[in-house]
């Protein structure tokens, strides 16, 4: 399988701002396997978008896939009680 080279939307570099280091070191490093599989296990499919939500401890992850482009784009990083009502598929 190919690598899909991760892209970062602007506003995410903010909410790392909001993340003591330790958790954001292990978000980083949860971020970075996207690379080698966007479908990783206990990721889930947000419902009536195109998104996914992948849990860090405490904090969770919403990114999109784009397969043709192989490319994976992280949208927002928070905390669990802050980014609100997700609904899942």
């Amino acid at each position: 399988m190919a690598a899909y080279k991760i892209f970062f939307k602007k506003s995410v570099w903010k909410d790392f701002e909001a993340i003591p280091k330790k958790d954001l070191k292990r978000i980083l490093e949860r971020i970075e396997l996207l690379g080698g599989n966007p479908r990783l296990p206990g990721c889930r499919k947000l419902a009536g978008q195109e998104k996914y939500r992948l849990r860090q401890g405490q904090y969770r992850i919403l990114y999109s896939i784009q397969d043709e482009e192989l490319s994976v784009w992280i949208v927002k990083v928070g905390h669990r009680n802050r980014l609100g009502d997700i609904q899942i598929q």
